[in-house]
């Protein structure tokens, strides 16, 4: 079997992740890896001043993005998760933490737990967003970044922009260990890839100087076998 440029990135990053010591249970390979440092690369975004402007934060539902999801919602701001593999009628969930006990914004900070306190929406139904949190196995201070495979990060961005939710002002981070970032330009970027404006490592915050352009709304031509069928809000493209 082949391996593409962006697969070779993603075994070079786990592999070093591991190499360092930085790799939390369940594992790193396939998937967004939880890492060493977690805690402290959400706290030096709940220090930025993108995060104290934002009122309404989107963050992907992988296990190291659990702090931010918990430090979100204890600031007071609404957090917004997607459903697995966007597969549902509905399929992101609004966590309003004005609704939520305080003694359960832990648990809320889950993903079972969103699916218990949120409430299912769809694109069309959500607040404005701010702020963007995309898991990630690499990237790069040139604002190129890789995920696990899926595509689900652009594809949600592209159903966001398609009903005004996101634009030229929200910010699109991540957050990492020292060892999943790699050079400028050793990940390959298309046009239909989402880049960041800036990263969270332990040690602290890193912008982007010059954005990379960002996708518009779902390219039907850039759809993955089956997504079609199994994701409702692309019925008919």
């Amino acid at each position: 079997m082949s391996t593409s440029p962006k697969d070779a990135v993603r075994a070079r990053a786990w592999a070093s992740l591991r190499a360092a010591g930085g790799a939390r249970f369940p594992g790193v390979e396939g998937r967004i890896p939880n890492f060493v440092g977690a805690e402290a690369a959400a706290a030096a975004w709940v220090r930025h001043p993108w995060f104290t402007a934002a009122r309404v934060c989107k963050v992907n539902p992988d296990s190291p993005a659990r702090p931010l999801r918990a430090a979100i919602l204890r600031s007071g701001r609404v957090l917004v998760v997607a459903t697995p593999r966007l597969t549902a009628e509905r399929p992101f969930f609004l966590l309003d933490p004005a609704c939520i006990p305080a003694a359960a914004l832990w648990e809320a900070s889950a993903q079972a737990g969103a699916a218990r306190w949120g409430v299912a929406c769809s694109a069309a139904a959500l607040p404005p967003i701010d702020f963007i949190a995309i898991g990630a196995v690499a990237l790069a201070p040139d604002g190129a970044r890789v995920g696990k495979g899926g595509g689900f990060a652009e594809l949600e961005w592209a159903l966001l922009t398609e009903h005004g939710k996101v634009g030229p002002g929200t910010r699109v981070v991540s957050l990492a260990h020292p060892a999943q970032v790699v050079a400028p330009g050793e990940i390959p970027m298309d046009s239909h890839d989402l880049p960041l404006d800036g990263y969270a490592l332990p040690g602290g915050v890193v912008e982007v100087v010059r954005p990379r352009p960002r996708p518009a709304g779902v390219d039907p031509a850039r759809l993955q076998d089956g997504q079609r069928a199994t994701i409702p809000a692309l019925a008919g493209r």
